[in-house]
C-alpha cells in the first residue's frame, strides 16, 4: 500500500459498440471482458482493476445503454446505469466514427445532466475520422456541459489511452485500495472461461446467430499434472440454431471450441481440456437463474 493512496470506481458507460470493454482490457493491460463486432456483447457488469501510481482504479464495464426491448435489454440497461450511479467517477466513450451522435449517446448525456452528475468524454475510434469532424462533435457533445474534459483515443491501438490513465488516477479520491496490488478483475475465473467461449461463439456466428445464445461453465477439474478440463453448454432457444451451432458434422462447435481453448491455455498458463456441448432451452433469456448469475436484476 502507497503511503498516500487514492482509489475508486470508474464506470464507462456509452451506446452499444461504443468500444467499452476494447477500452477497458487496454487499460487493464489484460483481457478482462470479451469483445466482438456484435452490438450488447457485454451482458455483465466486469470488474477490471489497474494501478497508476498511488491509486487504484476499479474500472466498471457496463452493457451498452440503448433502448431496451426486452427483460434482458432492461436489466441490462438498468445494470448499466447502477454502475454510473455507484461510480466515483464516470467516463462516456462515443464512436467518433459513426455518423453524427446517435439518440442512445444523447440520452446519456440528458440524464447525466438531470441528475446533475458530471463526467469525462472519450471519443474513441479516431483514427478512423477527420480532424475537423472531431472537433464538431466535441462541440456538440459539450453544449449540455455535463463533460469536464474530452479525451481523444484509439482503444484498439492504444493512442491517448495513457494519458486518460494518469488523468483519472490523479482525480480518484483518497482512500485505501480494495483489492491486492496485482489482481486485475472480481469475475470468477468459472464465468470468465464462459465469457470468452461466448465471444468465440459471436465472431463464428456474427450474421447468422441472434442474441439466442449463452454459455456457462458446469464443472472445473483440475489434475495432478497441472492440465484443466472445462465442460461447458451452450444454451440455444431453438432446434434450428442448435444445428447452425453445431455445423456440418460438428465442425463449427469444434473450432469455436478449439478457438476458446487457445485462449483459454494463454489466459492460464496450463493445458486446457475444453468440453463443450450444445443444448436447447427455449425460454432462457426469462429464466430468474440466469440472470441471477449474470449479477442482473430479473425486474427491471
Amino acid at each position: 500500500m502507497p503511503e498516500h493512496p487514492r482509489c475508486g470506481f470508474v464506470a464507462l458507460v456509452g451506446a452499444p459498440n461504443a468500444g467499452k470493454s476494447t477500452l477497458l482490457n487496454t487499460l487493464i493491460g489484460s483481457k478482462v471482458s470479451i469483445v466482438s463486432p456484435k452490438v450488447q456483447t457485454t451482458r455483465v457488469r466486469v470488474l477490471g482493476i489497474a494501478v497508476e501510481g498511488d491509486a487504484q482504479m476499479i474500472f466498471v464495464d457496463t452493457p451498452g445503454i440503448f433502448r431496451p426491448k426486452r427483460r434482458l435489454d432492461r436489466a441490462m440497461v438498468a445494470a448499466a446505469w447502477q454502475g454510473a450511479e455507484d461510480a466515483d467517477f464516470i467516463g462516456v466513450l462515443f464512436d467518433a466514427s459513426r455518423r453524427g451522435v446517435d439518440e442512445d449517446t444523447r440520452g446519456i448525456v440528458a440524464r447525466l445532466k438531470e441528475q446533475g452528475r458530471q463526467a469525462i468524454l472519450i471519443l474513441n475510434k479516431i483514427d478512423l475520422v477527420r480532424r475537423d469532424t472531431l472537433l464538431a462533435l466535441t462541440e456538440e457533445l459539450n453544449r449540455d456541459g455535463v463533460f469536464t474534459d474530452t479525451f481523444m483515443i484509439s482503444a484498439q491501438s492504444g493512442d491517448g489511452v495513457a494519458d486518460l490513465r494518469r488523468i483519472i488516477a490523479g482525480r480518484l479520491p483518497e482512500g485505501p485500495w480494495l483489492f491486492p496490488e496485482d489482481q486485475i478483475s472480481d469475475m470468477p475465473m468459472r464465468l470468465i472461461a464462459a465469457e470468452i467461449t461466448r465471444e468465440k461463439l459471436f465472431v463464428q456466428l456474427h450474421q447468422e446467430l441472434p442474441y439466442a445464445a449463452t454459455v456457462e461453465t458446469e464443472s472445473w477439474e483440475e489434475f495432478g499434472n497441472g492440465s484443466v478440463k472445462i465442460s461447458q453448454v451452450v444454451y440455444v432457444q431453438r432446434e434450428s440454431q442448435k444445428a447452425i451451432v453445431l455445423g456440418k458434422g460438428g465442425s463449427r462447435i469444434k473450432r469455436i471450441g478449439q478457438a476458446a481453448r487457445t485462449e483459454l491455455e494463454a489466459m492460464l498458463e496450463q493445458r486446457v481440456h475444453l468440453m463443450l456441448f450444445v443444448k436447447v432451452r427455449e425460454d432462457w433469456e426469462n429464466d430468474p437463474e440466469r440472470f441471477a448469475a449474470w449479477g442482473l436484476d430479473f425486474k427491471a
